[in-house]
């Protein structure tokens, strides 16, 4: 068997790792299954622990610049404390728990231009080796198709997608980044709006979809930012009207200006995505202070942390982890950490 990863920790004729995936997209809050396959080297040696982790390239925004990073977005345990002989092949199965706010990589089989990775770490020898990296690929929600596809319908296009490091005040979100999917006018509205970033923040029972527009200025004032967002059970998707119920958000934001705070008394934590389809709306300057006047200027609602801030995540997430290393992930991966060099 070739292994894909030769580990530097123990040297040359160490041991070696590869993680294979199961086959497809996985889904937001579904079960990605795999694989990791170990390879002994030419001695034995201690395996004290195997660990997958998360990855997202995102891009961190500053008052000075933005630049790209990487966080480490969710761990999980594989095995360890045992002893690889040499030239034993051992096979270790998993199944990883999603978490249900990873950004979705395509949408009916097109790429969105997001990067997720599943990277493999083994610890053994008293080191730590960053072995195998994979790309991740996720599927759409039944929601996130719905709206998306209502959109569509409704003769908005896609521009972009991306993510950005920081917290929308005011939501439920868990992860330290959410996603933003940009959307262009359609003519008829092309002279109200430059475009809408939709992002959404699914969990168990349904999803916040918080929608973001650009607004163009009118003779007496420059464009300015409009943010509100909208909840939606899961079991609500199969028998509403999208293209009616978007119709109605985007109608609703673009006549409504102001945009949603940080504070938790806009979000309803007793019954989030009970009852249907409620928007909550407010305005947060960056100093947390709520106004529910017109957003003016360049005001959002969106808390963005700092370039390696480490944000503590609900739920058993681990704290996020910023790493300078988004480069170019998985072209000539395989050329550049293969081997048994450090």
């Amino acid at each position: 068997m070739v292994f894909k990863r030769l580990l530097g920790a123990l040297g040359a004729g160490g041991p070696s790792v590869d993680t294979v995936l199961a086959e497809g997209p996985v889904l937001p809050g579904g079960t990605l299954t795999g694989e990791v396959r170990l390879g002994g080297g030419e001695a034995r040696a201690r395996v004290e622990d195997i660990t997958l982790e998360l990855l997202a390239r995102v891009e961190a925004e500053s008052e000075e610049d933005e630049h790209e990073g990487v966080v480490v977005f969710e761990r999980h345990h594989v095995g360890g404390d045992f002893t690889l002989e040499a030239g034993e092949e051992r096979v270790l199965p998993f199944a990883l728990a999603v978490p249900w706010e990873t950004p979705t990589t395509e949408l009916y089989g097109q790429s969105l231009g997001i990067v997720l990775g599943v990277r493999t770490e083994v610890a053994l020898g008293g080191a730590r080796d960053k072995g195998d990296l994979d790309p991740l690929v996720v599927s759409a929600l039944p929601v996130q198709e719905a709206v998306l596809d209502a959109f569509g319908r409704l003769g908005w296009g896609f521009r972009s997608a991306d993510l950005e490091l920081g917290r929308i005040g005011g939501t439920g979100q868990r992860l330290p980044f959410y996603q933003e999917i940009e959307l262009t006018p359609p003519p008829a509205l092309a002279h109200a709006v430059n475009e809408v970033e939709v992002t959404f923040l699914a969990s168990a029972t349904g999803a916040e979809v918080v929608l973001e527009a650009d607004k163009r200025g009118g003779l007496l004032g420059g464009g300015h930012d409009a943010l509100t967002r909208f909840t939606v059970a899961h079991a609500d998707v199969p028998a509403l009207d999208w293209a009616s119920e978007v119709d109605g958000w985007i109608t609703h934001l673009l006549e409504h200006s102001s945009a949603y705070g940080d504070h938790g008394s806009y979000y309803s934590h007793a019954d989030p995505y009970g009852g249907g389809h409620t928007d909550h709306h407010g305005h947060t300057d960056h100093h947390g202070h709520t106004d529910h006047h017109e957003s003016r200027g360049a005001g959002r609602a969106v808390l963005a942390g700092a370039a390696g801030l480490a944000v503590g995540a609900a739920g058993g997430l681990v704290a996020a982890e910023v790493i300078d290393e988004a480069g170019d992930w998985f072209e000539g991966d395989e050329g550049s950490e293969d081997g048994d060099e450090e």
